[in-house]
């Protein structure tokens, strides 16, 4: 037994001393092992230079190039990701920009109409999108209600009424002409029971905050455009512009003021600044402020009066006027709108649509005429090179700023060809809503049945490719409402 012993422990020493003899293993040889490191073996590597490396015999080691998965290649999956925030704030700048280009393009002859039924209200004047189902809207009667556009229900938003009650009763019937969202969308503006008072509402609860109805306005609020996330600026009928602060004190959520009957409070609060607009030999008494648009980009607050000017402000800690410009088509300047990527406002009028680059010596681009029988061009919007115009006659037009000319329809031109431009300009035809047949619409349109609704308002949510139109007649005297919902 101990001679087997001492025979194993013999043969054990000359195989470690045989080992030891032999050569260190060549490149080659180390590649035919296994391709599997440890983690220990991968940080000293990373420690090391690629003069080391090659010091050691070996080549650098360079870094494998990372390879996506096919699934995350695709634009489906793309889209997809964009959704839940996969690619990050930055995402695929070039690439989205195009997406949204062509989406911009070929949206609009892919919409189809579902009516919506607001009931007895009159006329749609303001809109938001709250979230990817509610609408919020104001009108004419001035009530501010939410819609939900999949399920049709309504639910109507209380209104905040101003210390003085009297003041508010008497000018109820004036209408809601704004609405507007901050832009983290955590606060909504718009007008209060008085409509000459500024009333801001949380999001998404849409509880009161707080009322500017002291030392403000002194007539209707037909404009509000935030500049910020707690300023925010209303133009007026009276001529002025008010600049609003929102104190953060105020959205304190361990501040929650209810009276004894449960009833939710509001602070009551003054603007900071006031300015006029400058008047005019022309029409002294016609400086009504009719829209506001903002541009972030250069600091600047854009306006239109009905007295036919454009204003510009530098907006500040206060409101400081640059200019005041005469426009070219000075009937019924009652909507306007602004592209950050253009720099560029559009101005709706009576039958134009006229566009100012103040960069460029305002007026280089030619306007475009709607011609959509007199009727007036009632709501703008941007979206990149693509604007869209909501006319008095009920329709939606579609112009490309870029190419200076109206999306046309597309139609195949033989059996088996692709869609082609037909030379048509692309129009929406919107529903005819609900029309009050009373007396007044029987003496004085004799029981016409096909009136058009004024498209007073239109906004999308684009990420999930929506839009909703709302209006109601044209004529002062006539009541009656249309809501659509387009998809």
């Amino acid at each position: 037994m101990a001679n087997r012993r001492a025979r194993r422990r013999r043969r054990h020493r000359h195989q470690r001393r045989a080992a030891a003899a032999l050569p260190p293993p060549t490149t080659a040889q180390e590649q035919t092992g296994s391709r599997k490191r440890s983690a220990s073996a991968v940080e000293a590597d990373a420690g090391s230079s690629p003069s080391q490396g090659l010091a050691n015999g070996g080549g650098p080691l360079l870094p494998k190039r990372r390879r996506w998965p096919a699934t995350r290649r695709s634009v489906v999956h793309y889209l997809k990701g964009r959704e839940v925030g996969r690619w990050g704030p930055a995402g695929l700048p070039g690439f989205e920009s195009e997406l949204r280009g062509y989406t911009a393009q070929r949206l609009p002859e892919l919409l189809t109409e579902r009516e919506l039924d607001l009931g007895t209200v009159n006329k749609v004047f303001a809109s938001q999108w709250l979230n990817s189902r509610q609408v919020v809207c104001g009108t004419k009667c001035n009530t501010l209600l939410v819609v939900d556009v999949q399920s049709g229900h309504i639910t109507r938003i209380p209104l905040m009424q101003d210390k003085d009650a009297d003041l508010a009763q008497a000018r109820r019937n004036c209408g809601i002409h704004a609405i507007e969202l901050n832009p983290s969308k955590t606060l909504l503006a718009t007008g209060g029971k008085n409509p000459n008072s500024l009333a801001i509402y949380r999001l998404p609860t849409l509880d009161p905050l707080c009322l500017g109805d002291r030392h403000g306005h002194k007539d209707w609020i037909f404009a509000i455009a935030w500049l910020s996330d707690t300023v925010a600026v209303s133009g007026s009928r009276d001529g002025t512009v008010a600049l609003w602060r929102m104190d953060p004190d105020m959205f304190d959520g361990t501040i929650a003021w209810h009276s004894e009957v449960g009833l939710p409070l509001y602070a009551h609060i003054s603007p900071s600044d006031v300015q006029s607009i400058p008047r005019v030999s022309t029409n002294p008494n016609n400086r009504k402020v009719r829209a506001l648009a903002f541009s972030g980009k250069n600091q600047e607050l854009g306006g239109v009066s009905l007295d036919g000017y454009f204003h510009l402000w530098k907006a500040r800690s206060t409101l400081s006027r640059l200019l005041s410009i005469r426009l070219p088509y000075f009937r019924d300047n009652v909507c306007l709108t602004y592209c950050d990527e253009l720099s560029v406002y559009a101005v709706g009028s009576h039958s134009h649509v006229s566009f100012l680059d103040l960069r460029q010596g305002q007026q280089n681009i030619p306007p475009l005429c709607s011609r959509d029988g007199g009727m007036g061009v009632r709501s703008l919007s941007f979206y990149h090179h693509l604007i869209t115009v909501g006319t008095g006659q009920g329709t939606l037009l579609f112009y490309d700023i870029r190419a200076q000319k109206f999306l046309e329809e597309r139609a195949p031109t033989g059996l088996d060809s692709a869609l082609e431009p037909s030379g048509r300009k692309l129009k929406l035809d919107c529903g005819r809503g609900w029309l009050n047949q009373d007396d007044f619409w029987f003496n004085y349109f004799g029981g016409m049945e096909e009136l058009p609704s004024a498209l007073y308002t239109h906004c999308y949510n684009w990420p999930e490719m929506k839009l909703f139109v709302g209006g109601g007649p044209l004529p002062a005297g006539l009541h009656g409402n249309y809501a659509g919902f387009w998809s």
